[in-house]
């Protein structure tokens, strides 16, 4: 008997650019000023959950003819926000706890696949959206992949860890990549 495990998977990575347009870093701890060493850079890794409407939205794309908005370079958008909660977050199918700024479109060439058609990667999603200098100022520990620039539904809702902290004169650039996998 044929028995398929179809996954998704995913990840968001946040990392904060000063205004010279290097990567930010952490204040340093103890430890670091102990022994002269720099804070650690501002580039935060962590899961991501496909969101119950991200699952319908995944379905819908499937059909004959979509009722929903594909997340496409023009309909795809990243928000943040600040209230991170691990409660029900495959239920956060609206976006953010407390969102902060504005929703951040993707980048030219993006979403993408990672790889070639039958290739390595080739069922690895990436998008990525960037937040100018000016547009935020806080810490950043949730974000979410959403089909619209108001509103819409939330394809996948991650955690930043640590947190990101964005001042005004920074930039926060926000890569998420989403895998499919069947064994």
């Amino acid at each position: 008997m044929i028995n398929d495990k179809t996954k998704i998977s995913g990840q968001v990575r946040a990392t904060v650019y000063d205004k010279d347009g290097n990567i930010k870093r952490r204040p340093r701890t103890w430890f670091q000023k102990l022994f002269g060493l720099p804070g650690s850079l501002m580039v935060s890794k962590w899961h991501n959950i496909v969101t119950d409407y991200g699952d319908a939205l995944i379905a819908d794309l499937m059909a004959n003819t979509p009722a929903k908005q594909k997340l496409d370079n023009l309909n795809a958008f990243v928000e943040v926000g600040t209230a991170w909660s691990a409660t029900n977050p495959k239920q956060q199918n609206a976006g953010c706890h407390t969102p902060t700024g504005a929703r951040k479109g993707m980048q030219a060439t993006y979403p993408k696949v990672k790889g070639a058609f039958a290739a390595a990667d080739d069922n690895v999603i990436q998008y990525q959206a960037i937040f100018p200098a000016a547009s935020l100022s806080a810490t950043i520990n949730e974000a979410a992949l959403l089909n619209a620039s108001v509103s819409g539904e939330c394809l996948a809702y991650g955690h930043i860890s640590p947190d990101a902290v964005v001042t005004s004169s920074d930039s926060l650039q926000i890569d998420w990549a989403i895998t499919f996998t069947g064994a």
